[in-house]
């Protein structure tokens, strides 16, 4: 650890994802350190001294995983698009991640369900990453009124809200259920309210 009292950077993201995949498919609760240690291919002293403690690379798991999500989801919302194909494109885009995360869900979701009220490192990086979410949201909402294909009557923050409980929606919902069908509903139902 270093003097701050914060984990030193590792910069070895092989080894972060690798964590990543393993407190995904785990949680926190039921991650032993030798699990991380198979998976990561760090023995225990290596990993203790890349990372200080279990808790620490679980941060920096999370940093990753939300780094490389919201990274992506603002490049879909600032792409040289209409308004609403951006905004189909990122639900579309939770679908796919829910695919690709089969049952195991949102990680940033199961951090804050499992630890969220009790780690104020997962509440931060929680709430980071749905403020983030929610700013460019906002922004590409507003865009959409300002060319006209929003009405500038609707109210801004009320459709980024419903918006963003969508796609929050979906990242519980179609991992769950892998149910397209409902998912769709779900997608067509949010941007004709919007649209």
């Amino acid at each position: 650890m270093s003097k701050s009292g914060r984990p030193r950077e590792f910069k070895d993201t092989a080894v972060i994802d690798a964590a990543v995949e393993v407190f995904w498919s785990q949680g926190y609760g039921s991650c032993s350190t030798e699990d991380l240690c198979k998976e990561t291919g760090l023995g225990r002293g290596s990993l203790y001294n890349a990372f200080g403690s279990k808790h620490e690379l679980y941060e920096q798991a999370l940093i990753r995983y939300h780094q490389v999500g919201i990274e992506t989801q603002l490049d879909i919302l600032r792409k040289d698009a209409p308004v609403k194909e951006r905004l189909r494109e990122l639900l579309e885009w939770e679908i796919r991640e829910g695919s690709t995360a089969k049952d195991r869900g949102c990680l940033l979701i199961n951090a804050s369900v499992e630890r969220g009220k009790s780690d104020p490192t997962v509440e931060r990086i929680f709430k980071q990453h749905v403020a983030l979410l929610e700013q460019a949201l906002q922004e590409t909402i507003r865009e959409g009124q300002s060319v006209g294909e929003i009405s500038r009557e609707r109210d801004t923050s009320e459709m980024t809200a419903l918006f963003l409980s969508c796609c929050y929606g979906l990242r519980v919902i179609y991992p769950g259920t892998m149910n397209r069908a409902l998912a769709r509903q779900i997608i067509d139902g949010t941007l004709a309210a919007i649209f």
